[in-house]
């Protein structure tokens, strides 16, 4: 029972994560139908970022706060987070709007490649520890243990989650993001900017990118150039699993994404003498795009057009 409650743990902290970089698929995916597989280098870009801050900070005010640091260097990567991805969706996504959906598509993937190259020429291509930022003194969770940082993954995520949806089901431009989703050219007819609205969407789902690649860099305690393609694609599995277009879906589907990952590769771990268990576990997440792609292509909760944002 230990182990499957530290798993059920190690799960949530995971899938919280897959959560947050979901719902960055799924709001574009959900205005302009387009699956921006640059997604996961923001994520990548804000870590190194965070990591480039962190380093300033030891060296300038060694006698900050570690939460301090993190939270400062989590506010400027998402600010060059947002930056770059109003950047790419000008650039690179815009001139493609009425094309066919191959160009977008490829462009994206064009994007991606682009990041990595020009962050691994910037950053270098060497693994670079993240530095221990909080408490390392485990927590005892009836018989499992969880780490100061976890914690704060999980509360962090909590909060994230609940702004998102409170903006878009409550605020002026929830509304717009809603309306543009299910008819851009009569919500324009109603005063809403469709373009302001998409490059809405794109900044916040950078800036839930880049939490997710601070967390990922805090709780793994390690940065380099090519971090962002995995977490990337099995974000976008747990979007597809979800129900990719539905907001819900994208954090119910990273979740329980997390948690199929983390227990299938924690018992396999056991099995086998612990030799195996890591090894295995990014199988799970495409096991599960295969099987929900087959059995039921539009996802767990499908793809409610009302709560597309």
């Amino acid at each position: 029972m230990d182990v499957f409650l530290q798993q059920v743990i190690n799960g949530l902290v995971q899938g919280s994560m897959y959560a947050l970089i979901a719902l960055g698929y799924t709001m574009v995916y959900g205005i302009i139908n387009l699956i921006n597989f640059a997604h996961g280098e923001v994520l990548m870009v804000a870590a190194l970022t965070s990591w480039s801050i962190i380093a300033l900070m030891q060296d300038a005010t060694p006698g900050l706060p570690g939460w301090l640091m993190l939270l400062i260097s989590l506010v400027i990567a998402s600010t060059v987070a947002a930056s770059l991805n109003f950047a790419i969706e000008k650039i690179a996504y815009r001139p493609l709007r009425n094309s066919p959906k191959l160009a977008p598509l490829i462009t994206a993937i064009g994007v991606s490649i682009l990041l990595q190259t020009l962050a691994m020429i910037i950053w270098k291509p060497n693994y670079k520890p993240f530095p221990t930022l909080l408490s390392t003194t485990p927590i005892n969770v009836g018989g499992a243990v969880i780490s100061s940082t976890q914690i704060m993954i999980l509360g962090v995520t909590a909060v994230s989650l609940a702004a998102l949806m409170w903006l878009v089901n409550t605020t002026k431009l929830g509304r717009a993001m809603r309306a543009t989703s299910e008819n851009p050219r009569v919500a324009a007819l109603m005063g809403v900017k469709p373009d302001m609205v998409i490059s809405a969407t794109f900044i916040i789902g950078a800036i839930l990118a880049a939490i997710a690649g601070v967390m990922f860099a805090s709780n793994y305690g390690t940065v380099h150039h090519s971090m962002g393609f995995l977490p990337g694609l099995k974000a976008f599995t747990a979007a597809v699993f979800g129900g990719i277009g539905n907001l819900t879906g994208a954090v119910v589907g990273g979740i329980l994404l997390g948690l199929i990952e983390s227990i299938g590769s924690g018992y396999i771990g056991i099995l086998t003498g612990g030799v195996l268990g890591s090894h295995y576990a990014d199988i799970f997440a495409f096991i599960v795009l295969i099987i929900v792609l087959t059995l039921r292509p539009s996802g767990l909760m499908g793809e409610r057009i009302a709560d597309r944002a």
